[in-house]
């Protein structure tokens, strides 16, 4: 059997200007917007274009990707868009909603200015938040709620490149 091919359309953009970040919805896709405004959060789905090549898309695995992480990891392991389908996925805070205009103010979303948004899922605790998360050891020290992301110094985290 060949590979079954799957067509992504994007729903709209990212806009990042100044640290401050709204997601632009394409007009046929604003009516989507309808019910959002009562949520904090959104999860948001968008495609990693900037690195979208062929040659990236064989990576399956990264070389040291965090600092005190193990020698190799899967992708699957992390967070990086250089993986087999160059997905992103993000919990932002949504700060203000215009459904007419189709604009979604986030607090801070960790993409591009440019990049295709392809979906836009309601943060909904009971399913999205998860009691005993696990993680490995070398990562145990990271925040464990978004909020506090902001003030921790990933900077760290990261190995020189």
């Amino acid at each position: 059997m060949a590979d079954p091919r799957y067509e992504l359309r994007p729903v709209g953009r990212v806009r990042a200007a100044g640290g401050a970040f709204r997601i632009e919805i394409d007009e046929a896709y604003r009516p989507a917007l309808e019910g959002l405004a009562g949520f904090g959060h959104a999860i948001i789905v968008f495609w990693c274009h900037r690195v979208d090549k062929p040659d990236l898309r064989q990576t399956v695995t990264c070389r040291r990707p965090y600092t005190n992480g193990p020698e190799t990891l899967g992708v699957f392991a992390t967070r990086s868009p250089v993986r087999p389908n160059p997905i992103g996925i993000t919990t932002a805070a949504i700060v203000d909603l215009n459904v007419r205009e189709g604009e979604v103010i986030v607090g801070f979303l960790d993409a591009e200015d440019g990049t295709p948004v392809l979906d836009i899922k309601a943060y909904q605790p009971s399913l999205d938040r998860i009691r005993d998360a696990r993680t490995p050891l070398w990562c145990a020290h990271w925040p464990a709620w978004v909020e506090d992301s902001g003030s921790f110094d990933w900077a760290t985290e990261f190995p020189p490149a």
